[in-house]
């Protein structure tokens, strides 16, 4: 028995560098880096952390993406044209927390066809191990209260056939998940 829990752990220990790296997101997913596109309806249900990345696929000529601040995707201002990615394959990775926006600067794809998309990233995902720890409280300048003189009860023993669960944030790697 204990050496299928072994096993276990020991697959999770393998495949966790994996799981654990950054994602890669297409922007746009199929459709890409398009005109006449819901970026909104794309970003709701996706979670950005520090080190994803974004990839925007298109037409190289035909658009083009530029970082840019609040104003300027509100507003749709289109920054110097040497600040454009324009492969058509351009990797961005996410290297701060905070929102991000993104619009394309060819003609008045933004302003009159939706192309800009604006995110919100996370910091990166901590693995309990090396998160910092909090530093210990002093101890208070008055005695504690002494301890009830009831005892507590025996904290439950757990289930005996518990399948090891590793928990990432909101990420779950394990059988029972």
């Amino acid at each position: 028995m204990a050496s299928k829990h072994l096993a276990a752990l020991a697959i999770f220990a393998i495949l966790l560098p994996a799981v654990a790296m950054a994602t890669e997101f297409t922007v746009g997913d199929d459709q890409g880096w398009t005109i006449n596109f819901d970026y909104v309806a794309w970003a709701k249900d996706k979670v950005f952390h520090v080190g994803d990345k974004l990839v925007f696929k298109y037409t190289a000529g035909r658009h083009n993406v530029f970082k840019v601040n609040g104003t300027a995707f509100t507003n749709c201002t289109i920054p110097p044209a040497n600040e454009a990615l324009t492969t058509g394959n351009d990797v961005i990775t996410l290297a701060t927390p905070g929102r991000k926006w993104y619009i394309c600067g060819v003609n008045d794809h933004c302003a009159n066809y939706g192309q800009k998309l604006a995110i919100t990233v996370l910091e990166a995902w901590v693995s309990p191990a090396s998160a910092p720890s909090t530093p210990a409280a002093s101890a208070p300048s008055t005695p504690a209260a002494p301890a009830p003189s009831t005892p507590a009860a025996p904290a439950p023993s757990p289930p005996q056939h518990q399948h090891p669960v590793l928990l990432m944030g909101s990420r779950c790697l394990g059988i029972s998940c």
